[in-house]
């Protein structure tokens, strides 16, 4: 006894803890004083680059002052004592500036002047130079003194000094230290801000709509689940009224799927006895061929054949349920002798009520699976049938079923035609679409659904036709593969 096949075990995903460890939230606010730490250190470093220039131009400045008592000092100097209050109060080793074409220097070492570690001329200093020097300014210390060259006033070319970097830094660290602290307060109330603004515009309700999805997961049948869209015009307002749209249409589709399962239930269960009183039925009629009367004995054959066709469409109805469709079994068939066979099953030659037009041509063979086609057949011959007995011609003439065929470019175009009402536009949207594209009120589509299902293993396609009276079913078969 073969073994049945183990269930198939749904499909579990699952993030890595490490990645889920800090919530949306979370990361938002880390992102954000991320970016806030790279702003304000994009700002920090033209800053301290100003602060360094300012404070040696500063220096500068107090030189020029130095500049112009030397410009009016007499040719034998200053007087004692006057050179080392103007270094001190200049705060350099040393002064030197171009006056006249000769070069006065004030210094409070012995001659020759003292050696200098770094040279910085801020007549010509640019801004990534700037950076640059004051960047190593905190990292590498000089040793030595540095050489600041500036421009000069009144009659003085330029202005250079000697002084001690150590000022330079200490005042560059403390500037730095206050920038620090202004810069954490703003990063801190800049990220709260920006944090409470985002989590109240999107964070909050992404998480809406995360919890919506997950009650909805858990119970989706339930329509207390689909979530109430906001009346927001942005992305997330769209988000949430598609999610609604997805919800209620996945919720309908749930509930047809267990309509669907409860009747294929239903069916499995009545098959087997209808089954076999179709069955009985057909012996007892098989011995109605025997009878000497000729009306009982013309119509035997029909009674038979349409029992073993009801004991067929009861088998074709669980094998819907069960999507069982054998694969078709293709051979030439003539077209217009099987559209007669079902014809005359349905008994159209007959009927006084609507005239029957078999306009196949006699020559036409069509590969196909003839069980199969003449269940399409029957289903879209039955249906039209059915609507001329029931509302009549839709343009008062006499009520009449037509069928047509024609070679086509890729086959066999096959067309059931009718003068009736016509196919409702309610029932268009779903025409071909099982217990929703019933055209006629308390029908189950499932003709319909039967007959796309065995067009389509065939290779083919059906449609409803354009037409200004009554309905046209298309039917196109494609030609054999050569």
């Amino acid at each position: 006894m073969p073994q049945p096949e183990p269930h198939a075990r749904p499909l579990s995903i699952s993030m890595p803890r490490s990645l889920t460890r800090l919530g949306l939230s979370a990361k938002l606010l880390l992102v954000t004083v991320l970016f806030v730490m790279l702003a304000e250190a994009l700002i920090y470093f033209p800053s301290i680059a100003n602060f360094r220039r300012n404070w040696l131009t500063d220096r500068i400045a107090a030189a020029q002052v130095a500049a112009l008592v030397l410009e009016g000092a007499p040719e034998d100097g200053l007087p004692e004592g006057s050179e080392n209050r103007l270094l001190m109060g200049v705060g350099a080793r040393a002064i030197a500036a171009r006056i006249g074409g000769a070069r006065r220097l004030l210094s409070l070492d012995s001659m020759p002047p003292p050696e200098v570690s770094r040279s910085v001329d801020l007549r010509t200093l640019d801004w990534l130079g700037a950076i640059e020097q004051a960047v190593a300014v905190l990292v590498v210390p000089a040793t030595m003194p540095i050489r600041v060259v500036g421009e000069a006033v009144g009659g003085a070319d330029f202005v250079e000094i000697v002084i001690d970097e150590a000022p330079l830094r200490r005042a560059m660290l403390k500037f730095s230290w206050s920038l620090l602290l202004i810069s954490l307060l703003l990063t801190v109330l800049t990220a709260i801000a920006v944090y409470v603004a985002l989590n109240a515009m999107i964070v909050g309700p992404i998480r809406h709509l995360a919890a919506n999805v997950m009650e909805f997961e858990a119970d989706p049948e339930n329509p207390q689940r689909i979530i109430a869209p906001s009346l927001r015009a942005d992305e997330i307002g769209e988000a949430e009224r598609a999610l609604a749209r997805m919800q209620m249409t996945l919720a309908e589709e749930l509930r047809t799927k267990k309509h669907l399962a409860e009747l294929g239930l239903a069916v499995s269960k009545i098959n087997h006895d209808l089954r076999n009183m179709l069955a009985a039925a057909q012996l007892m009629s098989d011995q109605l061929v025997d009878t000497r009367d000729a009306k009982i004995r013309r119509f035997a054959p029909r009674l038979i054949a349409t029992l073993g066709r009801a004991i067929e469409f009861c088998q074709a109805t669980l094998a819907y349920g069960r999507a069982a469709e054998a694969t078709p079994a293709i051979r030439p068939v003539g077209l217009r002798q099987l559209v007669a066979e079902q014809a005359e099953l349905l008994g159209l030659p007959e009927n006084r009520q609507l005239r029957f037009d078999n306009q196949v041509p006699a020559d036409l063979i069509v590969p196909c699976d003839p069980d199969q086609i003449a269940r399409v057949l029957t289903n879209l011959m039955r249906n039209a049938s059915q609507a001329l007995v029931q509302a009549g011609a839709a343009d008062d003439a006499q009520p009449t079923l037509t069928i047509a065929a024609a070679l086509v470019v890729n086959g066999v175009a096959l067309r059931v035609i009718d003068n009736g009402p016509g196919v409702p536009q309610r029932a268009r949207a779903n025409l071909f679409q099982a217990f929703r594209g019933s055209v006629t009120p308390g029908g189950t589509g499932l003709g319909l659904a039967i007959a796309a299902e065995l067009v389509r293993l065939h290779g083919g396609n059906i449609e409803l036709e354009a037409s200004p009276v009554g309905a046209v079913f298309k039917v196109v078969l494609p030609a054999p593969r050569v």
